[in-house]
């Protein structure tokens, strides 16, 4: 039986997907390697959730080569942007200026990235004349 389609990847998935955004295509063992240098995962620990992510339609397999290569089905962006989404909705009443507000007295940013926040505020001041 199909498991039902979840919108938002766990914190496990996360992890299987940001090796294969880093990597590209790759094998279940070369994701394993990662994972384990990180944290101590079992091989059918990250088979077992990459044959879930199959199920869920969040990565596709390509069974023509052996061993078999998976990649994501999404982009890195689109999945940002769909948890951003939820938590903007789900914790910030659907409000950026409050989840900005937050992100920017969480934690501190760098030179780089208050230059690229500044040229996005400028660039919205310009479009909202």
């Amino acid at each position: 039986m199909a498991r039902p389609q979840t919108k938002r990847p766990t914190a496990a998935e996360l992890e299987i997907l940001r090796v294969l955004w880093r990597r590209g295509p790759s094998t279940v063992r070369e994701i394993h390697r990662e994972i384990s240098r990180a944290r101590g995962a079992g091989y059918t620990t990250v088979l077992k959730l990459m044959q879930i992510m199959m199920e869920k339609g969040s990565l596709r397999r390509d069974e023509t080569v052996r061993p078999q290569v998976y990649q994501p089905a999404r982009t890195q962006r689109h999945v940002q942007r769909q948890l951003l989404g939820d938590l903007l909705e789900n914790v910030f009443s659907g409000s950026p200026g409050n989840l900005v507000l937050q992100a920017l007295s969480t934690k501190k940013t760098t030179p780089q990235e208050r230059r690229e926040i500044r040229k996005l505020l400028d660039q919205i001041e310009r479009d909202a004349r």
